[in-house]
């Protein structure tokens, strides 16, 4: 299954986090939602995702040392469509600026809000949930 998702992840606490090269960013506590694409799999990308002991790559790689996934969504696609479901995001949620975006011209693919407008963020972009084992 190819295409576009989303994690939605919860931080307890504010924490100062090292990102790798862009160095530390100031994380306020709440609920963050990742935008992502995988072409090559979603499963293996969001299993990739969930496994605490992988390489760092990405700067969510580094947040997700600090939070935990709560749930994921996915619309599937052949073709990129992250920027767009980011733009759509970005008029309703708060922005972590130049985060998950070095590939495009985004501003940021990954948002904060309240849970309520997380929520209703997500419900308007129409997309799937994806279960998820909690051991996952």
């Amino acid at each position: 299954m190819k295409g576009s998702y989303l994690l939605v992840i919860k931080l307890n606490g504010e924490k100062n986090i090292l990102v790798g090269k862009k160095g530390e960013i100031f994380f306020q506590d709440g609920l963050y939602v990742y935008v992502g694409s995988a072409l090559n799999g979603i499963l293996q990308r969001v299993k990739r995702h969930l496994n605490p002991q992988k390489k760092m790559h990405w700067h969510i790689d580094y947040f997700l040392q600090h939070a935990k996934i709560e749930s994921v969504y996915y619309k599937q696609s052949n073709t990129r469509k992250e920027c767009d479901i980011a733009g759509k995001l970005e008029k309703k949620l708060k922005s972590v600026p130049n985060f998950g975006c070095s590939d495009c011209n985004c501003r940021s693919h990954l948002f904060y809000g309240t849970y309520e407008r997380v929520i209703d963020s997500i419900e308007k972009l129409e997309m799937n949930r994806l279960l998820i084992e909690a051991n996952s």
